[in-house]
């Protein structure tokens, strides 16, 4: 089945780490020459601090310097969106509205994480954020981070009622969830892989693409697996999938984004290290994970 309609904002879409200098603060220079780095690759968009970009440790001030920089760097080439999710719906409120007058293409909006909200109150959550500014906005369900399970009613719900809400990221990992969202949801709407193991199969069903982990440090070969998936050539797809999937898999041994800033390190483009809670990749980690992509063709 192929996807409803071309998606908005193409097929492969990184989800970008951050990069920090030695004293763990951003780097700013360094961000811009990923977001060119990642364009060059390939990507069609680009998430701004998402899971991936460590928002829970770049807090309101930081994460605007930060799209204001991404903006300016590549905001001409590609669309850039930025991950304004939190668990209090006032303060998204007020926050996207500050992140809307940057020039951003869109933004993204997590399920409320730790509050544990009833399906009721996911729904009046997006769609209050929604309706407060013009963007486009991209939902993300990801229970294993977030406790709740955004449920495909509640999704729908939304996608029906709110017309600037435009797809979703979806790492529920539940396929009978996923397939009833593309089948259910508007002809515009869209659905994205949150798991990069998952996306062929996620296409396949018609979702639009992926955003992506592995794309941070292989965006070309995750451009190649979305595109011969869209071109219905499964066979090329699938080879291409099997190929990068052992890196896929490695990259999550540890807590995301750990073994992906490594992996940029391992590639001759350091980021710097990820913030405490999280702890940068272990001697062993880093050794496994080059033989890793050696194997696959990455290093």
């Amino acid at each position: 089945m192929a996807a409803k309609a071309e998606p908005r904002f193409g097929r492969m879409i990184p989800a970008m780490v951050t990069p920090f200098d030695e004293n763990r603060e951003l780097d700013l220079d360094r961000a811009q020459a990923l977001a060119n780095r990642l364009v060059d690759g390939g990507s069609d968009s680009l998430i701004i601090n998402g899971t991936t970009g460590e928002s829970p440790t770049v807090f309101y001030p930081q994460k605007i310097e930060l799209f204001r920089a991404i903006v300016s760097a590549v905001g001409d080439r590609v669309p850039v969106l930025a991950n304004v999710g939190d668990n209090c719906t006032a303060d998204t409120v007020d926050f996207a509205r500050e992140v809307e007058s940057l020039g951003v293409d869109g933004i993204m909006l997590v399920v409320p994480y730790y509050n544990k909200p009833p399906q009721e109150g996911l729904y009046r959550h997006f769609r209050t954020i929604a309706e407060a500014v013009d963007l486009p906005v991209i939902l993300y369900n990801i229970p294993g981070r977030c406790v709740v399970n955004m449920e495909a009613d509640t999704t729908l719900r939304l996608a029906h009622d709110v017309e600037n809400i435009v797809a979703v990221k979806e790492a529920s990992g539940n396929m009978e969830q996923i397939k009833r969202i593309i089948e259910e949801s508007p002809d515009a709407f869209q659905v994205y892989s949150g798991d990069d193991e998952a996306t062929f199969e996620i296409m396949k069903m018609g979702g639009a693409g992926v955003i992506s982990t592995i794309g941070n440090v292989a965006p070309a070969r995750m451009k190649e697996i979305v595109e011969l998936t869209a071109a219905g050539n499964y066979d090329g797809a699938q080879a291409a999938h099997n190929a990068l999937q052992p890196l896929m898999k490695e990259l999550f041994v540890t807590s995301n984004p750990i073994l992906v800033k490594e992996a940029l390190k391992l590639v001759g483009f350091p980021v710097g290290g990820v913030r405490l809670p999280l702890v940068d990749a272990t001697p062993e980690q880093s050794e496994h994970l080059a033989q890793v992509m050696r194997e696959v063709g990455v290093l």
